[in-house]
């Protein structure tokens, strides 16, 4: 786990808001919950189904679906991390709901269910922390019963906007060189975070045995004012508890001096100018 990120919950309740104002945290509050809608739109769920929520984290869907059910079908709260379902059990037991949903301690590579098993999979922003992404969509085809329907959302980051787009190379030293590195991560077949796109997504559902399945490429463009201390939040909190941050995959290139530089030298060239973002994301309706 990182220094400054005990486990899951920790990141999902705070790191992963580092840097931002009371008003970002407000909209990514907000958009987090919209993102939620589509997927639960999309997965259509019925009154008495069983929903395997994959990676639940703080339980974002896997709450709405047992809201949508009134606790009368089968909720499965599913993750690899005791802290995610210890965090959801609280919640639970705190609001009183006893029935129509279970806690199942688990990776998405080796679900602990039987083979067609439930009729909706859900599951937000997981493949993006796993490196070979085709046994993991294979694993949620195996538990869907025939018809049943897989809706996800991923982040495509590798065509995020880059620091290099950014930034003014006459204010930065060794502009070039930390360009040539950030591509270099971006493109790496190992980094489970930049590995895939909506194409390689597409493949991996058919191959799996998904009929027709739909992925959505939807592109979010965004400008804000940096604040102070904004930009080293960005470099310094890991993407996930289990990944490396941006300074430490920087570190693997060049030397602390030079990372503490560059760092400086991007925190004084944006500190107090509005920058335009680029993100990108998938929206997945499959169908078994």
């Amino acid at each position: 786990m990182s220094e400054i990120c005990e486990n899951w919950t920790q990141w999902l309740k705070k790191n992963r808001f580092a840097g931002q104002t009371p008003e970002m945290i407000e909209q990514t509050t907000r958009w987090l919950e919209a993102v939620r809608d589509v997927i639960l739109v999309y997965a259509e769920i019925q009154p008495h189904d069983t929903v395997l929520d994959i990676g639940c984290g703080t339980g974002l869907l896997a709450f709405k679906a047992l809201e949508m059910q009134n606790c009368e079908g089968n909720v499965i709260f599913s993750d690899m991390f005791q802290d995610c379902l210890d965090d959801c059990k609280k919640i639970l037991d705190k609001s009183g709901v006893t029935k129509g949903y279970e806690l199942l301690k688990c990776p998405i590579e080796h679900i602990a269910l039987p083979m067609s098993t439930v009729h909706k999979a859900v599951m937000r922003s997981v493949l993006v922390h796993v490196v070979n992404k085709q046994p993991a969509i294979s694993e949620v085809y195996r538990v869907l019963k025939s018809g049943g329907k897989f809706c996800a959302f991923e982040p495509i980051i590798r065509s995020n906007t880059r620091y290099w787009e950014i930034l003014d190379p006459a204010h930065i030293d060794k502009y070039e060189d930390f360009k040539r590195v950030e591509n270099e991560i971006m493109d790496n077949p190992l980094d489970s975070l930049c590995n895939f796109d909506e194409k390689t997504i597409q493949m991996n559902l058919e191959i799996a045995g998904f009929s027709v399945p739909e992925v959505k490429l939807q592109e979010v463009k965004s400008s804000y004012v940096v604040q102070p201390n904004m930009v080293r939040e960005w470099f310094v909190n890991p993407p996930s508890p289990t990944q490396p941050s941006t300074k430490e995959r920087f570190l693997k290139y060049f030397d602390f001096p030079t990372v503490e530089k560059f760092m400086l030298q991007v925190e004084e060239y944006l500190t107090g100018r509005t920058i335009s973002l680029k993100t990108n994301a998938v929206f997945i309706n499959a169908t078994k």
